[in-house]
């Protein structure tokens, strides 16, 4: 058959070859993420869900920008991106997750005199929020 019958169909197998490859690569995503939280939480003993919301109900994107949060593009602390990664927390802890929650918790201790404020939050918080960070990396 000419190819000029077949266009149509051509057309056609080439946008289903398409749609299903961006369907498979929206489901590699989700399965990246999906193992990303559950490390996360794992390491951290918090909920990733629970972290966000209290993220933002805290105001800590008044001073940490953190890519997904609308709300977070402070200037004044450090971006969050990445927290995952990195090798220290303030500049001064190792970057482990007992390390992460006691800076959360209690920043004025860690680095007296520091921006960070002390939020009076409690530890099952902390870790909440650590299980969110862990999730931005």
């Amino acid at each position: 058959m000419p190819l000029r019958r077949n266009k149509p169909l051509f057309a056609s197998a080439i946008t289903g070859a398409l749609l299903a490859a961006g369907a498979a690569a929206a489901w590699q995503y989700q399965q990246g993420q999906d193992h990303l939280r559950q490390r996360a939480e794992a390491i951290s003993g918090g909920s990733a869900t629970r972290g966000k919301q209290l993220f933002v109900s805290y105001g800590c994107g008044g001073c940490h920008q953190l890519n997904g949060i609308p709300q977070a593009h402070g200037q004044v602390g450090p971006p969050l991106q990445g927290l995952g990664s990195r090798a220290f927390i303030a500049g001064k802890l190792e970057n482990r997750p007992d390390n992460l929650r006691l800076w959360i918790q209690h920043p004025q201790v860690v680095s007296p005199g520091t921006a960070m404020p002390d939020l009076g939050i409690t530890p099952s918080q902390t870790r909440d929020l650590a299980a969110f960070l862990y999730t931005k990396s």
